[in-house]
């Protein structure tokens, strides 16, 4: 069966130097995977959820967005495309089999269709890490430098991937690798003044668009933010938005973005 693909992803061309990447967002499935999946997984309970919603201010700020259109159950942009894993420990790849409740996505019986991946490789996984690539290049063209910003969210409590309760705002930037200390020393203060909690390169160190498109030395910097879900959705289960938490959260998202935009790092 031949898959006609459609747009990989959006792309808005700002005027600053930051790109917001979205690679978990997508709530898009091939039919090759969506009839393989079980009624919980085609409730796509790992997405990324609302994040287009939740940094809706971007555009205004004259921010570059890459919004992916696909599910990450079709191809996970933020795993390498050799599929080697990015951290000990339980982790998903660029194909995902389990949910992270760790139980299977798939109907018994399913078989890996090898052809299906490598064409969710050319048609989705190259062509956004090409946007992200030339995007990047641009603005560093014009500013000297230019700043990735990868946008993540994940539930407060996934045991397969950590013990406890996250933290609300969840930095990474592969221990110090992908960005110039002076733009992570930015982003905390920005939120070191609130109520939300937050840690730098804990149990989230950047996926593989952070370690992959941060190089500092070349004037391009990478930073990621798993912002914890309680932060702006409703903890009933039903994966919707939570306008007061919104309301509140939202302005701290633009107090850090802004405190990347402003952090002058040309030479």
């Amino acid at each position: 069966m031949t898959t006609i693909f459609s747009t990989p992803y959006d792309v808005i061309q700002g005027d600053s130097p930051l790109l917001v990447s979205m690679p978990h967002s997508g709530l898009h499935l091939t039919p090759q995977v969506a009839r393989t999946l079980v009624p919980e997984a085609l409730a796509l309970p790992d997405t990324d959820w609302h994040i287009p919603q939740l940094y809706n201010f971007l555009e205004a700020m004259g921010v570059s967005v890459v919004k992916a259109n696909y599910s990450r159950y079709v191809i996970d942009l933020n795993r390498p495309e050799d599929n080697k894993p990015l951290y000990a420990g339980k982790t998903t790849g660029l194909f995902p089999h389990i949910l992270f409740n760790e139980k299977s996505m798939f109907k018994p019986g399913t078989l890996e269709d090898k052809a299906h991946q490598q064409s969710c490789i050319t048609h989705i996984w190259q062509p956004y890490h090409q946007q992200l690539t030339a995007e990047l290049a641009r603005i560093k063209q014009k500013f000297g430098y230019a700043i990735l910003f990868d946008a993540h969210s994940i539930p407060a409590q996934v045991p397969m991937f950590f013990d406890g309760t996250l933290p609300d705002f969840n930095m990474g930037t592969n221990n110090g690798t992908a960005c110039s200390p002076k733009l992570l020393k930015a982003a905390e203060q920005a939120i070191a003044a609130t109520a939300y909690t937050q840690v730098s390169n804990g149990r989230f160190k950047g996926g593989y668009i952070t370690r992959s498109h941060g190089k500092p030395g070349d004037n391009i910097h990478a930073f990621q933010l798993e912002l914890s879900q309680a932060t702006y959705m409703h903890n009933d289960g039903s994966f919707n938005l939570d306008d007061n938490k919104c309301a509140q959260v939202r302005p701290q998202l633009k107090a850090l973005i802004e405190a990347l935009v402003s952090c002058n790092l040309a030479h």
